[in-house]
């Protein structure tokens, strides 16, 4: 983050903006609708400006610009069409601590000026840090269209009551009632103009919430394969809306970084042989911070209910009493025929597709293995890496072709993501030589034969990524479909 966006106080404050075209016209007025006391500084005045100083609105200093236009300010905004003159302000202003903008040099800049959504008291900045003002305005836009001005009155009330609300609810039952009140009913009377009966309807729920016990909740969300890009709506709700965030080690840093910034975070990783919390511990976790009212977010990679151990979570969370949510995930297998060119089913190639974990719950591999060499079928295995030589061999020992195509894939839909294509029986030798390392999945069937052909997705332009890909020999040649 090259800029740290803050809002400024400049109600009653003296600005000085420098320049008297239609560029510092619309500074001027930026300032002015914060409240501030403008002069302008500039030989002569375009007519927006000149019509504000008739009107009493700006004070007008007719002089080119000198040190003395810098006094007693708080604030200034270079806007003249003088470069030399521009980086004089700059200097000047700096050189008194005064926090000083030059319109379009950000070299000049010791702040900038964002795009505005205005629904105040709801204020919105957008910001490319000078990058780019035409996709800022672009974004504002968008979000103009996407909030309705109704939001500012909603904001409105909210004030009315925060310190009432601050008074009668304890600080773990504030931000649920909050978010009652402003994603429910009483937002939706706003919304449709009827303020005066959410206002009634506020002062409802704050009594029936006075008289409430916190009550906690469990909310298991899959994360997806890692890339933030895939997780679901419904997710990304309940993440900012949680008290305490338990993650696991399959959850990208980039997807826990979207949990709210004050929830407190606690990392129950589980890596094979090296447990940060047993499963037990985390059950009996998430019952404890629910029963004291507690929102608890269980952030799980992939989905919950594919090899991520969430129908064991849910049946101890049930057993308790306590109260839970369930949110679908990308599962990890997904994630890999999206971004790694390998489709899970084709009717040309495969008919069904298994998923399999790895290892069970005892560390064996003890797995149907006439079920899984079938053909005609796409075999997806979790946690298979660290028994990868045992896998092939018994998959070739019951059935399958020792050159049946095969990948291991590690840290799909990532930037990292790194994928090993080659025959069955020389998979694990190839993938030790390349040093792939958890997590990976491992893909077996004739559908690995059409990477060549959908792997140009990884280096997409709207994805922006390259994936590093190693082979141990090119895929066959297959018929256009």
């Amino acid at each position: 983050m090259d800029h740290l966006p803050i809002f400024l106080k400049l109600a009653g404050e003296r600005c000085a903006v420098i320049g008297g075209g239609e560029v510092a016209a619309r500074k001027a007025r930026l300032l002015l609708d914060a409240g501030a006391r403008v002069t302008v500084t500039a030989p002569e005045l375009c007519e927006a400006l000149a019509d504000l100083a008739r009107q009493g609105r700006i004070e007008h200093r007719a002089a080119a610009f000198t040190r003395e236009a810098l006094a007693g300010v708080v604030l200034v905004i270079a806007a003249t069409d003088d470069r030399a003159v521009n980086a004089e302000v700059s200097r000047l202003a700096r050189a008194q601590g005064t926090p000083v903008n030059v319109v379009d040099d950000p070299e000049l800049c010791s702040f900038i000026l964002p795009a505005i959504v205005d629904r105040s008291p709801v204020v919105i900045a957008v910001s490319t840090g000078g990058a780019s003002p035409v996709l800022a305005r672009l974004l504002r836009a968008r979000l103009e269209s996407l909030i309705p001005a109704t939001y500012g009155q909603l904001a409105q009330l909210a004030q009315r009551f925060r310190e009432r609300v601050k008074r009668a609810l304890p600080p773990p039952a504030r931000r649920p009632f909050w978010e009652r009140v402003l994603q429910g009913p009483i937002a939706g009377l706003v919304f449709s103009g009827r303020l005066q009966q959410a206002e009634e309807a506020l002062e409802r729920e704050l009594d029936d919430s006075t008289q409430r016990a916190p009550v906690g909740e469990v909310y298991l969300v899959g994360a997806g394969p890692g890339d933030p890009d895939l997780l679901t709506f419904a997710a990304l709700r309940l993440m900012q809306q949680a008290d305490v965030v338990l993650y696991d080690n399959l959850v990208s840093p980039a997807i826990v970084d979207l949990t709210r910034r004050d929830a407190r975070r606690i990392y129950v990783g589980k890596r094979r042989a090296d447990h940060t919390m047993r499963q037990e511990q985390i059950n009996a976790l998430m019952i404890e911070l629910a029963t004291q009212g507690q929102r608890v977010l269980r952030l799980k990679g992939g989905d919950p209910y594919v090899f991520g151990r969430g129908g064991e979570e849910i049946e101890s969370l049930a057993a308790a009493g306590v109260r839970f949510q369930v949110v679908p995930g990308i599962t990890a297998a997904c994630g890999v025929a999206a971004y790694a060119g390998i489709p899970l089913t084709h009717r040309d190639y495969a008919q069904s597709c298994v998923l399999v974990t790895g290892h069970l719950k005892d560390g064996t591999m003890d797995l149907d293995w006439h079920g899984l060499a079938r053909p005609r079928q796409t075999l997806v295995i979790y946690m298979g890496l660290l028994g990868l030589p045992a896998l092939c061999e018994q998959l070739i020992a019951h059935g399958l072709p020792a050159d049946m195509p095969a990948a291991v894939v590690q840290q799909a839909t990532l930037p990292q993501q790194r994928v090993v294509v080659a025959p069955l029986g020389e998979l694990a030798c190839k993938v030790e030589e390349a040093g792939l390392h958890p997590p990976t999945l491992v893909i077996v069937g004739d559908v690995v034969k059409l990477r060549d052909k959908l792997a140009w997705f990884e280096g997409a332009p709207d994805r922006g990524r390259a994936v590093p890909v190693l082979s141990a020999q090119a895929p066959e040649q297959t018929a256009d479909h």
